[in-house]
């Protein structure tokens, strides 16, 4: 599902990845953990497809495509298609409700908007929140935008799901719900999770929990 091989990043003098090796299986969830400033987020944006790595000798290989030889254009359709993306911030847009929210990534697609409204209306009743669809982020609690924000993710039925602190700006109980509910959606549409965290619950519940320092993986 996803193989990296020599990842490295710099920023000017910064040597922030300094060859990083990585495989991950279809549907595992797996989670990345280790202190600030050793690289998981940029590791993180680069399997996103959001960053570029910087070594010739780099591979990089998401759902048997090789990532380097894509253009620009081809890479935003492929993130669009492939990818989903849930942010401790959960950047929603606060001039649209939430069913429009959702379906944003859908209508980039070209997905007709009777298609995407339903999709969207879907997520939002398999994540207990067909009463809020017309509401937007600013009425809503930090738990029901989050999880907003992980239907938008999931609208284009992506195979892989990136997620970045994803519970850091929730409560106990919202941060609870959230990690048992990526479990509930890997069974229930098979994708695969990368999360990076520092909640160590989070970190112990992952199929495979992997230890970052100074830009490598050591664990």
């Amino acid at each position: 599902m996803i193989e990296a091989q020599n990842i490295h990043k710099y920023y000017d003098n910064l040597h922030v990845l300094k060859g990083v090796d990585l495989h991950i299986k279809k549907s595992e969830i797996v989670s990345i953990v280790g202190a600030s400033g050793a690289g998981k987020t940029t590791l993180l944006q680069i399997l996103g497809t959001l960053d570029s790595f910087q070594d010739n000798k780099t591979k990089l290989k998401i759902n048997d495509v090789d990532i380097g030889s894509l253009s620009g254009r081809m890479l935003a359709k492929f993130r669009n298609e492939n990818l989903g993306f849930i942010f401790q911030f959960h950047q929603l847009l606060p001039e649209f409700t939430a069913l429009e929210n959702v379906c944003i990534p859908a209508f980039i697609k070209n997905t007709p908007k009777v298609d995407a409204i339903k999709r969207a209306k879907e997520l939002l009743s398999f994540l207990g929140l067909s009463h809020r669809e017309e509401h937007k982020p600013g009425e809503l609690s930090g738990g029901e935008q989050q999880r907003v924000a992980v239907a938008r993710a999931l609208v284009n039925n992506p195979a892989i799901i990136l997620a970045d602190e994803p519970s850091g700006n929730l409560d106990t109980e919202s941060a609870e719900n959230l990690h048992n509910l990526f479990f509930k959606l890997r069974d229930e549409f098979g994708q695969t999770f990368v999360i990076v965290t520092h909640n160590e619950e989070l970190a112990n519940m992952a199929d495979r929990k992997l230890v970052m320092q100074d830009g490598l993986i050591v664990s």
